[in-house]
């Protein structure tokens, strides 16, 4: 998910995906401790993605409470 899609969510949807960005990481972590994970880029891909909603989610509350 590139960050200009990421910033034209609002803070609602932003909780929906981060919700389910954190359900695919623990499958994934899931996964790989039993061996099964196939596509080890994905465990990368949905890090960076958590990491750019919590930071896009971040920077509209702080502006909304300013």
């Amino acid at each position: 998910m590139k960050a200009n899609d990421v910033r034209a969510l609002t803070p609602d949807q932003l909780e929906e995906e981060l919700a389910k960005l954190k359900k695919e990481q623990f499958n994934l972590r899931f996964q790989k401790a039993t061996g099964q994970l196939e596509n080890t880029s994905r465990v990368r891909v949905v890090r960076r993605d958590i990491a750019r909603i919590q930071t896009v989610l971040r920077a509209k509350r702080s502006t909304e409470n300013a």
